[in-house]
């Protein structure tokens, strides 16, 4: 499976078609027209893309529509986070598991402390427990049995970028 991944990765015309279904679904003669290259060349590639479960091909009659599964690529990626095991005492916060893993800088900011890196990259950090995210801090969280912590690192992308004129 990762071979595929990073076969089909391998090209920026698969690059291409991948940035545009990240978009929207599209027909294969649309993809085509769009990358300028003739359909058998776009459904070579998309079917590249396909073995790799990073697009799903709709087939209605000779009609091809193509679709996104970007969500599979990211949980491949996720597969090559660093991992820990810790031990902590029942009722312990996330902070302190924190303080046990290396590679987590700290950052007190009037009386709570903030993720400020992991592993030398600055950002801004989230957490997940077991895949939910809490309503409350790394220091109020309390740990109350065996659990899966993990640190998302917000990535910047404009979605929307609102100019506001105030008269």
């Amino acid at each position: 499976m990762a071979n595929d991944i990073f076969k089909a990765l391998s090209s920026t015309t698969r690059l291409k078609m991948l940035r545009i279904l990240a978009k929207e679904e599209m027909h294969i003669t649309g993809i085509a027209k769009e990358l300028n290259l003739s359909v058998p060349v776009v459904a070579k590639h998309a079917k590249l893309l396909e073995r790799a479960n990073l697009i799903e091909i709709r087939r209605f009659g000779k009609t091809h529509v193509l679709g996104s599964k970007i969500k599979n690529m990211y949980g491949m990626l996720d597969e090559l986070a660093d991992s820990h095991t810790i031990d902590l005492q029942k009722g312990a916060s996330i902070l302190e598991a924190l303080r046990k893993v290396s590679g987590v800088e700290l950052k007190t900011v009037g009386d709570k402390e903030f993720v400020m890196a992991i592993d030398g990259e600055e950002g801004l950090y989230l957490y997940e427990v077991n895949g939910n995210s809490p309503n409350s801090t790394t220091e109020d969280f309390k740990i109350e049995k065996d659990c899966t912590i993990e640190w998302k690192k917000l990535i910047p992308v404009t979605r929307k970028k609102i100019f506001v004129k105030i008269k």
